[in-house]
């Protein structure tokens, strides 16, 4: 955190509302490219090809994003993700075809991950402590799920009475929105210790991995995110199976939607008696054992309150992943760790759904689940050496 001092809670809201803003344009102009498409007639392979183009540009910025948030704070990266997801959102405005859908969604996903690093970063500066991280990145991870749930309806509504280009020209109002919501955010002020370190020459990001303990947290955090993406795959396809309707499968989806929402407002209210280690274990345990039994759980209602389990454990992981990150790493490299975060996150990304659908394709559905409860199992070894830590810290402090 900052050796400046904490900073206005207004200027916190300020920032997570630049980070809804920006992923609202990012899940708005998903949506609308992802329908488009299928309505211009080109097949599910083409969408699930455009999908992945989201979580390309991430994998290539962000360590750039890392690198100019160390160096020059929170506004200028924030400024070149308003740029892009401007550019993004124009285009398909211009010509609805395809070109410009795969532009945009290079655009607009590089757009978010741009900012999120700087944003993220800014945030946890704001932090009054340990417990205040929790709390902090709690709102952090509630400001995505809340985009989620709004930018996708409106955009339907604003298709279905105005059509593909009126989508994406109402998209375009949230960077705008984003770059008023930086601005009223104030310049961060760095001591003289941290001035020069953002002028001296920074060392490769990957010299981070020699910290053991970031080392096993973005293990962690990786193997959670693929659990995640392998119940967003799996759900439509066990739904699909057992012939349930489309709104039963939506029912079950916003069950573990609700559910993460539901675990991060409680670490709001319990962030001073919830350690992030014995956390990430705990939670590493419980979705273990959801996915496991996943494809026995009887009917709809059951499916909804695995899902919902499932959505506990996965939701409690971000923000114990973003403040123990903060408190591993050197102020001066905080967005260098951020940027790995976000490499390692989006490459499973890409990768582990195509997995599950070759796995899903050559045994059964419920094969992702099985795959992921054998990865978090393994993920319980990095996962008990960051209790270690946490209890030698702990021990040392007292001492």
């Amino acid at each position: 955190m900052s050796s400046a001092g904490p900073a206005p809670r207004g200027a916190f809201l300020f920032v997570v509302a630049t980070l809804v803003s920006l992923h609202g344009c990012m899940a708005a102009t998903r949506v609308a490219a992802s329908l488009a498409v299928l309505h211009q007639g080109h097949g599910e392979w083409v969408v699930g090809a455009l999908l992945s183009l989201y979580a390309v540009a991430p994998i290539v910025l962000s360590m750039w994003a890392g690198r100019l948030a160390d160096r020059t704070g929170f506004r200028r990266p924030v400024a070149w993700g308003v740029a892009m997801a401007v550019v993004g959102t124009v285009l398909p405005v211009l010509a609805q075809q395809l070109w410009a859908f795969a532009l945009s969604a290079l655009l607009t996903g590089g757009a978010l991950s741009v900012a999120a690093v700087a944003i993220q970063r800014e945030a946890g500066r704001m932090a009054r402590g340990a417990d205040d991280l929790k709390r902090v990145f709690s709102w952090v991870a509630l400001g995505p799920a809340l985009s989620n749930a709004i930018s996708p309806l409106v955009a339907g509504l604003v298709i279905d009475h105005g059509g593909y280009r009126a989508a994406f020209a109402v998209a375009l109002a949230l960077p705008l929105a984003a770059a008023w919501a930086a601005s009223r955010v104030p310049a961060a002020h760095t001591s003289p210790r941290e001035a020069a370190a953002e002028i001296a020459p920074q060392e490769p990001a990957w010299t981070l991995l020699r910290d053991p303990v970031l080392r096993n947290l973005l293990l962690v955090n990786v193997a959670m995110a693929a659990a995640w993406d392998s119940h967003s795959f799996t759900v439509p396809v066990v739904g699909h199976a057992r012939e349930l309707s489309a709104s039963a499968i939506g029912g079950v989806l916003s069950a573990f939607a609700v559910a993460a929402t539901a675990v991060r407002l409680a670490i709001l209210a319990w962030a001073h008696r919830i350690g992030e280690a014995r956390t990430l274990r705990a939670a590493i345990t419980l979705a273990t054992a959801v996915l496991a039994v996943y494809a026995w759980l009887p009917g709809t209602l059951g499916m909804m309150a695995g899902s919902a389990l499932l959505g506990v454990a996965l939701g409690a992981v971000q923000p114990m992943v973003l403040s123990t990150l903060h408190q591993a790493t050197p102020a001066d490299r905080q967005g260098q760790a951020l940027a790995l975060r976000m490499v390692f996150t989006n490459a499973a990304t890409i990768s582990m759904p195509l997995l599950f659908g070759v796995l899903a394709a050559a045994t059964t559905v419920a094969a992702p689940m099985w795959l992921m409860a054998m990865m978090l199992l393994a993920a319980r070894w990095p996962a008990s050496r960051l209790e270690r830590a946490a209890a030698s810290e702990a021990d040392s402090r007292r001492v």
